[in-house]
């Protein structure tokens, strides 16, 4: 009986703290709603930026990635940023979020000159619901989602790779 009251109280846990014990979203499922304080190169929001609101433009791409000023971040942003109007062509509008806060945001965005906004989620309530959050790192895992305009997840990757072009081309395609 112990046993399984430790066990229930493990899952429980997991799936509040995001280890892999919390369920993983699939495509068809409903995108957990949030607002996020944000930055661009420019301004900092604090009211934050609701995914509810972005998503009545358009889809919705959320790129989780660990940190700001890291070398497969950079390139994973940069990746984003240069294919920036393809993606605003297709309708798509790029978050890219993780746990730092907007000054680190806004900087970073500045000197990578990021068209798009970067959301904060410091404590990474957002991350945990996304299952994109690595607690045993205690940063974002490099996620990548897609939420249509009735808030539906219409694309998932849970190993979004930097190192090879294949993820950013499948995302890509996903948006077609």
């Amino acid at each position: 009986m112990r046993m399984r009251t430790f066990g229930a109280l493990m899952v429980t846990l997991g799936a509040l703290w995001g280890s892999p014990a919390a369920a993983q979203l699939k495509v068809g499922d409903r995108a957990p709603e949030f607002t996020l304080p944000a930055a661009t190169r420019d301004t900092i929001l604090h009211a934050g930026i609701a995914l509810a609101d972005a998503r009545a433009k358009g889809k919705v791409i959320l790129a989780f990635y660990p940190a700001n000023w890291s070398g497969g971040c950079t390139k994973e942003m940069c990746t984003m940023r240069d294919g920036f109007s393809e993606l605003a062509s297709l309708e798509a509008t790029i978050f890219g979020i993780s746990g730092d806060y907007v000054y680190s945001h806004r900087e970073w965005a500045k000197q990578l000159d990021l068209p798009f906004t970067l959301l904060s989620d410091h404590d990474h309530a957002v991350a945990k619901q996304y299952a994109s959050y690595n607690p045993e790192r205690g940063y974002n895992r490099r996620t990548v989602f897609v939420v249509d305009r009735d808030g539906t997840i219409t694309y998932v990757d849970m190993e979004y790779k930097v190192s090879s072009p294949e993820s950013f081309d499948r995302l890509r395609s996903a948006l077609r």
